[in-house]
Order: C-alpha cells, then sequence, then structure tokens
C-alpha cells in the first residue's frame, strides 16, 4: 500500500512538474504558429501587390509609348506646316519636351520591371571575352558621344563560363552606362576599361572576372554599400534602378558583384562568376 502511495505522489509530483513546462511549450508552439501565419500573410501580401504594380507598370507604359509616338507625328506635322519659323520652333521646343519627358518615364517604368520581375535564364557555354567584345562594340557609339575613350583588355585566353549571355551582357551594360554617366562633366580624360580575366581559387575553384572600370570622380567610403540599394541615384533623372538591377541579374548567375573605388580616381565594378569547360 505504502509503495502504491509513493508511486502515485511522484506520478501526481512529475505531473505537477511537467504542466508548466507543456504549457510553455504550447505557448511556444502557439507563437510560432502566428508568426508563420503572419510571414504567410505578408508574403501573400507583398506577392499580390507586385502583382498589382506589374500590371499598373504596363498600364502606364502602353500609354506612354503611344503619347511618345504621337509627339513625334506632331513635330513632323509643325515642320511641315505654314508657321512662320519662331512659331514652329516653339511649338517643336514644347513638343520635344513631351516625347522626352515619355521616353524617360518608360525607360524608368523598364527598369523598374527589370528589376522587380522574375529572373528568367537560359545559361549556356560560352566565350566570355567574346560576350564582353560584342558589348563593346555595341556601346562604342555611344561612348565617344559622351566624350569616353572606351577600350578592352582581354584575358589572352577564352574563358568559358556559363551564363545566359543576354542576361549577362544587359548586367554588364547597367554597369557601362553607370560608369560613364559618373564620368559626365570630368575635367580629365575620361577613359573607361572592360577587362578580363582568371582568377584560380581554392581546390581549383576558378572565378572568370570582369572589371568595369572608369576614370570618375569615385565613389564616397561611406556610400560603396548604399549604391545597390534600390532608389539610391545621385543623377539627376536616374531610375536608381541601374545598379541594383545588374547585381540581381549577375547574382541569378551565381555570381558576385564588388566595387573597388577611390576618390578622385575612379571606379572598379568587378563581376565574378565560375569558370565551366570548353565551349
Amino acid at each position: 500500500m505504502a509503495l502504491i502511495s509513493g508511486v502515485f505522489i511522484g506520478l501526481a509530483i512529475g505531473i505537477a512538474i511537467a504542466i508548466p513546462t507543456m504549457r510553455a511549450a504550447v505557448r511556444r508552439q502557439t507563437a510560432r504558429a502566428r508568426a508563420a501565419e503572419r510571414r504567410a500573410q505578408t508574403a501573400e501580401h507583398l506577392a499580390e501587390t507586385g502583382a498589382m504594380t506589374g500590371g499598373l507598370a504596363h498600364e502606364i507604359k502602353n500609354p506612354l509609348s503611344t503619347i511618345g509616338l504621337n509627339a513625334q507625328l506632331l513635330a513632323e506635322a509643325i515642320d511641315d506646316s505654314s508657321l512662320d519659323d519662331s512659331q514652329r520652333q516653339r511649338l517643336r521646343k514644347r513638343v520635344d519636351s513631351i516625347r522626352r519627358e515619355a521616353e524617360r518615364l518608360r525607360d524608368t517604368l523598364q527598369d523598374f520591371l527589370t528589376y522587380a520581375g522574375r529572373v528568367h535564364l537560359e545559361p549556356a557555354e560560352t566565350d566570355l571575352n567574346r560576350t564582353i567584345e560584342e558589348l563593346a562594340d555595341f556601346f562604342l557609339p555611344q561612348a565617344e558621344h559622351h566624350g569616353v575613350r572606351l577600350r578592352t583588355d582581354l584575358s589572352p585566353a577564352p574563358i568559358t563560363v556559363r551564363i545566359d549571355a543576354g542576361v549577362f551582357k544587359q548586367a554588364v551594360l547597367n554597369l557601362v552606362l553607370n560608369a560613364t554617366q559618373a564620368m559626365d562633366g570630368a575635367e580629365r580624360a575620361r577613359e573607361l576599361i572592360l577587362r578580363t580575366e582568371i582568377v584560380e581559387g581554392k581546390d581549383d575553384d576558378a572565378q572568370a572576372r570582369v572589371h568595369v572600370i572608369d576614370t570618375g570622380p569615385g565613389i564616397d567610403p561611406d556610400r560603396v554599400n548604399e549604391i545597390f540599394k534600390p532608389y539610391v541615384t545621385t543623377k539627376a533623372g536616374g531610375s536608381g534602378l541601374g545598379l541594383p538591377t545588374a547585381k540581381r541579374l549577375i547574382e541569378a548567375h551565381g555570381g558576385t558583384i564588388q566595387v573597388v573605388s577611390t576618390l578622385g580616381k575612379g571606379t572598379d565594378f568587378i563581376v565574378s562568376v565560375p569558370v565551366t569547360g570548353s565551349p
């Protein structure tokens, strides 16, 4: 009898000790469940907001294209009109202003859609040197227009990487555009260098690098960590999405981007992606 009483007493003590622990565990699980539910609701809300925003951007972009086209047609009609020269010039100036603003807004919306949209890649083994050379050939007229000397410094050996060449070129082009704009108004020689190289890593993990080097004013060290955040820009009329989009596209390839900058000398954006076999 004493043994049974001892068992019941021990059981009662065990239950008394276990109940608060169980209650605490239930509270923790309940809190986790509620937090997970809030995260799910937030994620769903963000997804819905993103879809709505993307749809709204498309709805705005299409009328802007119509405005730009009609502004161009109106400008041509003004040129062919019987108005005197002063009236034609005055009207043409106003129409050109409308067309420029429509184009700027359309470009801003396109930047937003590229940044916010899903990155779809069709990777293939590609000669990185050839990709950068094609980009340099494409951008050369624009560089010359801005008074920038563009040159390439390519690896003597082919560098094979697995990338979506079109998407990767868009990422590097954003860096090239940023570098060119950074040199606007610079008093010293404006030079833009596109360099490729292979850097050996640990365990034969080689990395291909693309350097986008400019001779602009450089970036303040306090701002280096800010430049890849959306809508951070110091350029008038800039969307603030060029660098964040470049970073996102590069990271979609399993790559990274670094910045080395010296005030008064220039900036080097360094893109790294894994090297693969032969194309």
